[in-house]
């Protein structure tokens, strides 16, 4: 399970259990707040209440999850699918969940050496057809 983000500071005077809405929270984050409401659609564990007239006011936990969300999926690249998956703890193997990292380095340099004498091939049969052209 990924640890989840803390609070962001809101300076509302508001105590920090309370209650926060879409604009609030939104500006706290830095995220617009079109992405929000997507995201609800997207993360089903992100209910926050909503009240006549549909209006929505995140807890804190809410908020926290957002902040999770955020760092996930813009600060370490994961697919909203990668990071909803993190979230829950789920070990899907078919999506991973987070960025692929880069092969180490001396698994680069063989992979290099064995394709080298390919490439030059593909670069002789190209030179071989340019002549021909």
């Amino acid at each position: 399970m990924i640890e989840q983000a803390s609070l962001p500071g809101f300076d509302d005077g508001k105590a920090p259990d309370a209650l926060r809405t879409i604009g609030e929270v939104a500006k706290a984050l830095g995220i617009r707040q079109h992405v929000l409401r997507y995201w609800e659609e997207q993360f089903p564990m992100l209910k926050p209440l909503k009240r006549s007239g549909g209006r929505r006011y995140y807890r804190p936990e809410d908020v926290r999850l957002l902040a999770t969300i955020d760092r996930l999926v813009d600060k370490e690249g994961y697919t909203l699918r990668g990071a909803r998956l993190a979230i829950e703890g789920s070990g899907d193997a078919k999506a991973p969940a987070a960025p692929m990292a880069p092969p180490p380095a001396d698994q680069a340099a063989a992979t290099a050496d064995d394709i080298a004498p390919r490439l030059r091939a593909i670069r002789d049969t190209l030179a071989q057809a340019l002549a021909v052209a």
